[in-house]
């Protein structure tokens, strides 16, 4: 992938970020250190000549196979983020680089109609975001996560979508249309449920009230909507389990997921150091108990336990979890499975013939 341009896009050039940080990069053998106060963070945008748009997975403890990313980096800047070490690829950090360089894909819905016209396609489903949210601030602007699903619609591919922003409320009547053609289903992330804990911890996304009210919104629609409550890092947001499941059923939420933080590579130093930062008098607590649950370690990147702990205190996490789940009557995850309904425009017309 090249980056080969930058492009202003008003009110989110100017926007100032924390000072620049960045932990030193596994691909770089220069790092850069400030003897005096770091310089403010600008939000960068790039553009991304990629040709393709779509992303195969095959890690074992994921339920999907195939994702889409418009953008790269994302600036929720949500210090956990376990996609900050993707951004060392392109020769960036994994800090502020992560939450201030975003490179978009503005080509991403001619990409996907070339991915679906392609003989080997056979209309699985598309996870939009699974990397970085595909309704950060920049899709106000460039709506390139509306153009795919629109592509979506017109060859009617089911679509899951997980997000922690309520843009995507502005989608409302093309996620219907796609779910009555084909399937959609909808997660929104909300981890906390303090608004005041929340800004510490996912300081550019929406407030989780009005996270809630997207979820609502959805649901009114009769959209298929969960809540994940991800990340639950202990010491930090388990005692809120409770109160996110609840007025997420309140709002309509039918399925809810549990997801432990990951700290992979560089997001570890990261998160540490904004942890100390965000929360002085519970971080070095915080730590402690993320280690007692991954073995002595920050992360565990093992398929199968990453994203989940070990130990009794996790152990307990899961088993409050389970409990309000069955107490608010909170459904199991549905099938990604289905049959097809994927068409490609035309096809079982006269046209096709010619």
């Amino acid at each position: 992938m090249r980056v080969h341009a930058v492009r202003g896009l008003g009110d989110y050039t100017d926007h100032v970020f924390k000072p620049s940080t960045n932990p030193p990069s596994r691909f770089e053998e220069m790092h850069v250190e400030y003897d005096e106060e770091a310089p403010p963070a600008r939000l960068r945008v790039y553009d991304d000549d990629s040709k393709s748009i779509l992303a195969r997975n095959d890690s074992p403890d994921l339920p999907f196979t195939w994702s889409l990313n418009p953008y790269r980096g994302c600036s929720h800047a949500c210090i956990y983020c376990y996609a900050r070490p993707s951004h060392e690829y392109l020769g960036w950090g994994a800090g502020t680089d992560f939450d201030t360089r975003i490179v978009v894909k503005r080509n991403a819905a001619a990409l996907l109609a070339a991915a679906f016209d392609a003989p080997s396609w056979e209309g699985e489903p598309i996870l939009f975001s699974g990397n970085t949210d595909c309704y950060q601030p920049l899709e106000h602007r460039l709506g390139l996560t509306r153009a795919c699903l629109e592509v979506c619609l017109r060859y009617r591919n089911p679509a899951n979508l997980i997000t922690k922003s309520n843009l995507i409320e502005r989608d409302v009547d093309l996620l219907v249309d796609l779910h009555r053609a084909a399937r959609v289903h909808v997660t929104v992330s909300i981890p906390y449920f303090d608004p005041t804990l929340a800004r510490a911890i996912e300081p550019g996304a929406p407030t989780p009230a009005r996270r809630l009210r997207a979820l609502r919104t959805l649901a009114d629609a009769g959209l298929p909507v969960g809540v994940n409550v991800a990340p639950v890092i202990p010491g930090v947001n388990d005692k809120e389990i409770p109160a996110v499941l609840r007025a997420a059923r309140d709002a309509g939420a039918t399925r809810a997921g549990l997801i432990m933080v990951r700290l992979p590579g560089p997001v570890a130093p990261y998160f540490e150091q904004r942890l100390r930062e965000a929360l002085p008098l519970r971080a070095a607590g915080v730590l402690a108990r993320i280690r007692r649950a991954r073995g002595g370690r920050l992360n565990n990147p093992e398929f199968g336990a990453r994203m989940r702990g070990d130990g009794e205190e996790w152990a307990a996490t899961e088993r409050l979890f389970r409990v309000w789940c069955d107490k608010l009557g909170y459904a199991s995850w549905p099938s990604w499975d289905g049959p097809s309904t994927f068409r490609r425009p035309g096809h079982g017309s006269q046209l096709a013939l010619f």
